[in-house]
Order: structure tokens, then sequence, then C-alpha cells
């Protein structure tokens, strides 16, 4: 008899659903076979990771990881189904970067991602940072960071800036307890937590050092680089399609101009900078509306014109 793809041969010769298999709890025989296509297609996995190239332009290095440990998942849930049992993986990681570079978008998508493959319970973010999670006074500290984690629990917790958590010039400060029930949550409850520490590469690596226990529980080192020229020029061009602009043909060598002149400013932050040049140039483009008193059209609603970029503090 031949073998089917998604089937395997139970002793006495008959063929075996793998489906059926899963669903009666029972491992599949060696014999058996997986149709990964299906699997992968069944976990709807792949909107996910679409949505992220859609979302996010360039950071190819960042979505490439963040792949890698979806196929990771992936196959790990198809070989528990043959018995084999390699140990659940620790996704607890590390996001350094420049503000703006998209690591709490990636973190939205990442919870998202592992619920849909069976990682986590519930797939929700909980954001935080130091004042979240450490105290002013004795006693404080514990309540607040155990309260953060328990609405964090199966989900993703997302710590901004977690440097700010160890503060060795001061004796007194309350964040080194928050670390330790950081620590201990990191190691016992690993199975319905992951913990997503952010920030500046030079801070976290100066963090990491004055806290060995916390590096040796992050299993994921990603690095977000700032973005090019051209990468942020696509970015704006987004944000303005969303919010239903465009750029007449002269805008476009002003806008990127801009984006060329305040990347070289001090205090840029990548894409929070573009959205703010947006906002900014679509305060200017309604002023002038007003102003002109006319009629005016769909066009004339929606297209940004170099005036409205010009005025900008950033060409003086």
């Amino acid at each position: 008899m031949t073998e089917r793809p998604g089937f395997g041969m139970r002793q006495n010769g008959s063929p075996v659903d793998s489906s059926q298999a899963a669903a009666t709890g029972e491992p599949l025989p060696p014999g058996a076979r997986v149709d990964l296509a299906k699997e992968r297609s069944d976990s709807q996995a792949d909107s996910v990771l679409d949505a992220l190239d859609a979302e996010l332009v360039g950071l190819a290095p960042v979505k490439t990881r963040i792949r890698e440990i979806a196929a990771l998942l992936l196959v790990d849930r198809v070989r528990a189904r043959f018995g084999i049992d390699s140990g659940r993986p620790n996704l607890h990681m590390c996001f350094t970067g420049s503000p703006g570079t998209g690591k709490t978008s990636v973190a939205v998508r990442l919870a998202e991602l592992l619920h849909r493959l069976g990682y986590i319970r519930r797939g929700h973010l909980v954001s935080a940072t130091r004042d979240d999670l450490v105290g002013q006074y004795v006693g404080h500290t514990a309540p607040k960071t155990k309260e953060v984690l328990k609405r964090a629990m199966g989900g993703v917790l997302f710590i901004d800036e977690a440097y700010y958590l160890y503060r060795a010039e001061n004796e007194r400060d309350y964040g080194q307890e928050a670390i330790e029930i950081l620590l201990q949550v990191m190691e016992n409850q690993r199975d319905d937590l992951v913990v997503v520490l952010a920030g500046y590469k030079d801070r976290m690596d100066s963090f990491f050092t004055s806290n060995p226990g916390m590096s040796s529980r992050i299993a994921h080192h990603i690095d977000f680089p700032d973005y090019e020229p051209d990468e942020l020029e696509a970015i704006g061009r987004l944000m303005m399609d969303r919010e239903g602009y465009g750029l007449a043909p002269e805008t476009e060598p002003v806008f990127r101009d801009y984006l060329t002149r305040r990347r070289a400013q001090p205090r840029f932050a990548n894409a929070r900078s573009v959205r703010n040049a947006i906002e900014r140039a679509r305060l200017r483009h309604a002023n002038r509306l007003l102003a002109a008193g006319a009629e005016v059209d769909r066009e004339a609603l929606t297209t940004l014109h170099p005036e409205d970029f010009l005025n900008s503090r950033v060409f003086t």
C-alpha cells in the first residue's frame, strides 16, 4: 500500500491520520508524515509575519530572527506530536536600539505570534517602565512589581529602558528588589511569560554587566539599527498614506532634504521624528488652507506642499 502524506501506518497495516492522532493526544507512529505547509497555514503565523513586513520598513535582521523563532516553535510543535520532547525554548529577549526603531511594534506582533503558535496563553503585551515596577519607600516595590507581572502572565512583558531599574550610585534605591523578583519569575515561570528588555545598546550592555543573573536569562539579543534616509522616506510615505495625505511632486525633494537635515540634528528619534514632522506639516497645511479662504477640492485637502515643510525650524 502506498503511504500518503499526512498519514502513518498502524501496526495492522491500516493508515493513521495524523490529524486524528493529534486530536486524541496519541503520539504519531515513527512512519507518520506531517504536512508542514498545512501546519504553518493552520497556525496563521504567516498573517502576523506579513503584517510585520507591511507595517515596518527595513529591519531585515530583526524580521529574520522573528521568522526563525516562529519556525522553531512550529517544528517543535510537530516534534511533540511524535512524542519527541526537546524542551521548551527560552524566549526572554533584549531589544537594543535608538528610539523610534520599531522595538515596541515588534514586541506587539511577537506576542500575537507566540500566542498563535501555542507558546503563550493569551498573546497580550504589557508595557512597563521603572516607575511601574519600583516603589519609593520600603515595602512598596514588591507589590508593584508583582502586580505588573500578574497582568503580564500568559503574554509578553515589555520593559522599556530597563537599565533604569538598576542605579548603582544610589545605595537606597529599590530597583534591585524589582530585578530579583523579575529574575525569579523569568526562571520559574518562563512557561507562562516572556520578558523583553529594551533600551540603548551601550546602556543595556552596562546593565547586564552589573546584573549577570539577568544576562544569563536572556536567550535572544536583537539589535534594531537606525533607519537610513531612504527608509525614513518610505516610513513617512506609509504614515502619510494612512492619514490620507500625499506629497506634491515639488515637495518630494523638500521632504528628503528635511529628513537628511533632521537626521543630523540632536535628539533624532527615527520613525518618531518622522511622525512628528508629518504632524507639524499637517498643521501648517491646515492653517495655509484656512488662511487662503478659498474653495478647496479633494486634492487640496490631501496634498502637502513645500512650504508645509520649509517653514520648519530644521531649515532655519
